[in-house]
């Protein structure tokens, strides 16, 4: 039974269309950088909230991209991004990273073969400073 819940609320989570208020305005961090400081706890309800939709049809690295969105926006909107380099310590802290620059609406081929790097990698943008992986990248960078 948990599994048939589990099946239908990965269905509900593809089918149902998502608007967001602020976040469909973003596509990279200048955008962002035009909202004011009031405006950005909801630009990280949204991230996350696309984040979660996004891992329940597609699975990838749920908690630490979660736990770093906050971080995430804060970056992008005090940093001068891709001028100021962010070094991301695990890969998978970066999914809303990726959704900020520039990657929202190929984000869905995440994991899939050509789609989205699921790590950072300066081949696929300005904005990755370079190529991480699973854990403690900050220190060799």
């Amino acid at each position: 039974m948990l599994f048939l819940h589990f099946v239908i609320f990965r269905l509900e989570m593809r089918t149902e269309p998502t608007t967001y208020n602020l976040l469909s305005t973003i596509t990279f961090p200048e955008d962002l950088r035009q909202l004011s400081v009031e405006e950005l706890p909801e630009v990280c309800k949204e991230l996350r909230q696309d984040i979660i939709k996004e891992v329940s049809c597609n699975p990838g690295h749920f908690a630490a991209s979660l736990g770093t969105v906050e971080l995430t926006v804060a970056l992008h909107y005090v940093f001068n991004t891709p001028y100021d380099r962010i070094v991301w310590d695990v890969g998978h802290q970066a999914y809303g990273h990726k959704i900020l620059t520039g990657r929202r609406e190929a984000f869905s081929t995440n994991r899939k073969f050509k789609g989205v790097r699921p790590f950072p990698s300066p081949e696929e943008s300005d904005y990755d400073t370079f190529t991480c992986g699973h854990a403690s990248n900050s220190i060799s960078a």
